[in-house]
């Protein structure tokens, strides 16, 4: 195996393609000096009445807004006058845009770049069809789970064109490389020697991270098998050397260095994860109520009004009391490390592995049983608070006590951002303080048995903010009722513009436009409906699966026909541009061609569509590719045997870095200092460990962590207890 250990500083060059780094640059920095927080506080608490955005993200959006979009908007629909408006008149007030990118895998990666490749000015057949131009006027992106990763890719490799960051450009990007699998990519065999020395490489970087004595658990590999993928410094040549970081390092909170960024040309970018309620190690769905998060270049924290608070992104990790570190060194830098974070988004380790009731969810039991063989093998008891979330050192204890239920917590159980059936990260979007006109959903759920959206992503949405969220959020538009609604109405088979008739002035709402994912409108075989779990996509599946994607975004759809919509793009535009319209004085009316456009593609609750007017849709999947190496279908498949082996490289490396954790918590029996990142010793490495069977039982030991006082506990505990760090001071969170 490589374990190179490379200390050399990851440099960011104007594109961020570092050329160096280690692997272990993956380890936050510890104990490092505080700012005074008399004069410079790491917290802000906020309430629904006075919220405020963060200066930089407030003065960032506002100068993209004054100094580039104008320019952007006369690109995109020049004067006006091809829907019927002249331009001119709106002088110069222009709505603010949001994107939201669903979760969803490799599937929602692709699907959302597909549509953003048909909504960017850069691609031709976009700009020809008149939607490519939205993505130059769009002020926010959010995004979760697979949604993340494409998100982050785009980031970190400065906002590049979607043919260029999926496939390459013959220069400094590499592309996704989709045909490498995630969890082996080397190929079945998990032992050969290029995956063991890419497991080598995945251990060596969380290794360091635990090193550093801050908590790690499956989240961390997880995060870097991603980057591996999304983030810059990895090539075909060099994917299974250590020759560079591959993407280790590098931090969320350094977006703001790039290029685009500077020139103010690229959207401000939100990742969101949900939470656990500490102590309450639930394995299943999460209920409305829970915290959700948000993490930006600079801010990580949330709106929900039993919160409402945020700290400083680059020291995110530190622990806070009341907003006060332990004390003046006790600070952390660098946990925002980019694939960390797209990790954290996408963590859902709590809702598939259940070793509780032996049983893996969306697997029929032939399946679930292999898996769990495997795992019970490789992990053994290892169902701790700590192993299936991602642990954030939490920077809230003691804020809102009343009202934060996890306000008594030293550490934050974050997971996947749809694990509150929220798939499209919305609730970013309406916070009220962004006061955002125009919301593009983008729906790649997979809700219904052929692999579609049903809506209930949106659904949930509308129903958390009505119930929980009045106070902080814009209210939600209309919807149909339920699943079956959307279905009916054909609402989930094409693009809707939800909210286009307010009640109020100003609107009560912003308009919804809404992508799912959905069969070729021209009637073509569909690939774009994946299993969440497909490890891996041949490149003319990715390029079919983007192709497809793409001509339904720019393509509408024509009622009762298979054919494109000529004037969609100039529909997108009119709802595009609906809001501003209405804060003139006077508003004029709609044009003709706006007002047609609206009836053909807004829901109107007294007026419903019908899914008859969609014919020729396919919706069962066809493998464009059924000789290439993927075979893998995830929750869909029939085909068992590579889904165990695809998770048997996961599984290697799980085992190999929470193994190496129980033999660290056996060894520890108090808190010790933070240590500098150190050289692992031949005889403490842990696939060897593992082999000897060295690590006792697991099911006692305390975790291991560093001293610093941050993050001092007490570790006596009962060997038949179960390990949980908060156990005490969270007894009251247990649901």
């Amino acid at each position: 195996m490589l374990f190179p250990f490379c200390l050399a500083a990851l440099v960011w060059t104007g594109a961020v393609h570092a050329n160096n780094g280690s692997v272990a640059d993956y380890a936050p920095q510890v104990n490092q000096p505080c700012p005074d927080v008399t004069k410079d506080p790491l917290l802000r608490v906020i309430t629904p009445q006075n919220q405020s955005l963060h200066p930089r993200e407030e003065g960032y959006v506002n100068t993209r807004l004054a100094s580039v979009i104008p320019s952007a908007w006369k690109d995109w629909v020049g004067d006006g006058s091809a829907i019927g408006y002249n331009m001119s008149a709106f002088n110069g007030s222009y709505p603010k845009i949001g994107i939201a990118i669903s979760g969803g895998g490799y599937r929602a990666a692709q699907y959302g770049a597909g549509v953003l490749s048909g909504l960017d000015a850069r691609n031709e057949s976009a700009k020809a069809a008149g939607t490519g131009g939205l993505l130059q006027v769009a002020s926010y992106v959010s995004a979760l789970s697979g949604g993340s990763w494409l998100t982050g890719s785009l980031y970190t490799n400065d906002f590049p064109t979607i043919r260029d960051l999926v496939y390459g450009n013959g220069g400094n990007l590499s592309g996704w490389l989709l045909d490498l699998a995630l969890a082996t990519p080397a190929g079945d065999d998990v032992f050969s020697d290029d995956n063991q020395d890419w497991y080598g490489s995945l251990l060596w970087s969380v290794v360091a991270k635990g090193n550093a004595g801050i908590d790690t658990s499956l989240t961390d590999t997880w995060a870097r098998m991603i980057s591996y993928h999304f983030l810059n410094q990895t090539t075909r040549d060099n994917f299974f050397t250590n020759d560079t970081a591959h993407g280790a390092g590098q931090l969320w909170s350094q977006v703001p260095n790039i290029p685009t960024w500077l020139q103010h040309l690229v959207p401000f970018p939100i990742i969101q994860a949900d939470s656990r309620p500490v102590g309450s190690n639930l394995t299943t769905a999460l209920a409305p109520e829970p915290v959700v998060y948000e993490i930006t270049p600079m801010e990580f924290g949330s709106w929900d009004p039993n919160l409402s608070a945020m700290v400083n992104v680059s020291y995110a990790g530190t622990h806070l009391n009341n907003g006060q570190p332990d004390n003046a060194t006790a600070c952390v830098t660098g946990f925002d490390e980019t694939g960390f974070v797209m990790g954290t988004s996408a963590s859902l380790f709590n809702q598939i592995l259940d070793f509780g009731d032996n049983k893996l969810e969306g697997f029929d039991s032939s399946d679930s049983n292999s898996i769990l063989y495997i795992l019970r093998r490789q992990l053994g008891e290892l169902r701790t608070r700590a192993d299936d979330v991602a642990n954030w050192p939490s920077p809230f204890q003691g804020i809102k006590p009343q009202n934060f239920e996890d306000s008594s917590a030293r550490w934050l159980e974050l997971i996947d951002g749809s694990s509150n059936a929220e798939n499209i990260p919305l609730g970013q979007q309406f916070v009220k303080a962004r006061a955002i006109d125009l919301v593009v959903a983008v729906d790649a759920s997979a809700d219904i048995a052929t692999g579609w959206p049903n809506g209930s992503s949106p659904i949930h949405s509308a129903t958390r903010i009505t119930t929980l969220l009045q106070s902080s959020h814009q209210s939600f538009p209309p919807l149909p009722g339920d699943p079956s609604e959307f279905i009916a109405t054909g609402t989930n088979m094409r693009p809707t513009f939800f909210g286009c008739f307010p009640t109020q002035t100003p609107p009560e709402y912003p308009i919804v436009l809404y992508f799912p994912n959905s069969p070729p409108l021209t009637g073509e075989d569909p690939v774009s409906n994946t299993g969440t779990f497909k490890l891996q996509y041949t490149p003319k599946h990715t390029q079919l699966f983007l192709d497809q994607v793409h001509a339904n975004t720019i393509g509408g759809f024509t009622p009762n026909a298979t054919t494109p919509d000529a004037n969609f793009g100039r529909c997108v535009q009119c709802a595009a541009l609906d809001r501003a319209r209405l804060r003139l004085s006077p508003p004029p009316a709609r044009s003709p061609l706006c007002s047609a456009c609206f009836t053909q593609y807004c829901y109107d609750p007294s007026n419903k569509t019908s899914v008859s007017e969609l014919p020729g849709r396919k919706l069962v999947f066809v493998d464009p590719d059924p000789q290439g190496a993927s075979a893998v279908e995830g929750f869909l498949s029939h085909s068992k045997l590579p889904i165990a082996l695809g998770f048997a490289g996961a599984i290697v490396v799980i085992a190999a870095i929470s193994g190496f954790l129980i033999w660290r918590k056996r060894r520890q029996t108090r808190a010790a200092t933070y240590q500098r990142v150190m050289e692992l010793h031949e005889d403490e490495a842990p696939f060897i460990q593992y082999a000897q069977n060295k690590w006792g039982d697991g099911a006692g030991g305390a975790a291991a962590r560093g001293a610093a006082p941050a993050y001092e506990l007490e570790e006596a505990r009962h060997e038949d207890t179960p390990y949980v760090p908060e156990a005490q001071g969270d007894a009251a969170h247990v649901r």
